[in-house]
C-alpha cells in the first residue's frame, strides 16, 4: 500500500513539472553524470599510473587495464556457472536489474545531446541506441527465462 501512495505522489510530482524544469534537470542530471564519469577515470589513470610507477614503467597503463578486464572475466565466468539451478532465477532477476541501469544509461546517452543545444559525438550516439536495444532485449529474454524457471515449480493440474 505504502508503495502505491509512493509511486502515486511521485507521478503527480513529476506531472506538475513544466518541459522547461524537465529539460533543466535532465541537463543537470548529465552534468552530475559526466563529472561522477570524470572522477572514475582520474581514479582509474591514478591506479594505472600508481602500477606503471611501482613496477619502474615495466606494465603500460593500458595493459593493467586490459588485465583487470582479463579478470573480471575469468571471475564472472566462474560465478555464473558455480550457481546452483535453485538460485538461477534469482540471479536472473538481478541481470534484469542491471541491464535496466544499462538501459538508464542508454538512453541518457542518446537523448541528452538532444534536450539541449549540444548535438555531442555522434558515435557516442549511436553506442548508446546500441546499448539500449541489446540490453532491451537482454530484459526480455531474461524475464523469459525466469518465467520458464518459475513455471517449472508450478504444480501440474
Amino acid at each position: 500500500m505504502a508503495m502505491t501512495t509512493i509511486a502515486t505522489t511521485a507521478v503527480a510530482a513529476t506531472a506538475a513539472i513544466t518541459p522547461t524544469e524537465a529539460a533543466d534537470r535532465a541537463h543537470a542530471a548529465a552534468q552530475i553524470a559526466q563529472q561522477a564519469a570524470d572522477a572514475a577515470q582520474l581514479y582509474a589513470d591514478a591506479a594505472a599510473q600508481a602500477a606503471s610507477g611501482l613496477t619502474g614503467g615495466a606494465v603500460d597503463p593500458f595493459v593493467f587495464r586490459f588485465s583487470i578486464f582479463i579478470l573480471a572475466i575469468c571471475v564472472g565466468y566462474y560465478v555464473v556457472w558455480s550457481v546452483t539451478p535453485a538460485l538461477h532465477t534469482p540471479l536472473m532477476s538481478v541481470t534484469n536489474a542491471i541491464s535496466s541501469v544499462i538501459v538508464v544509461g542508454a538512453l541518457l546517452a542518446v537523448g541528452v545531446a538532444l534536450v539541449g543545444d549540444d548535438s555531442g559525438p555522434t558515435w557516442a550516439r549511436v553506442f548508446g541506441f546500441l546499448a539500449l536495444i541489446l540490453a532491451s532485449v537482454n530484459i526480455f529474454g531474461g524475464f523469459l527465462v525466469t518465467e520458464r524457471m518459475l513455471g517449472m515449480y508450478k504444480k501440474k493440474a
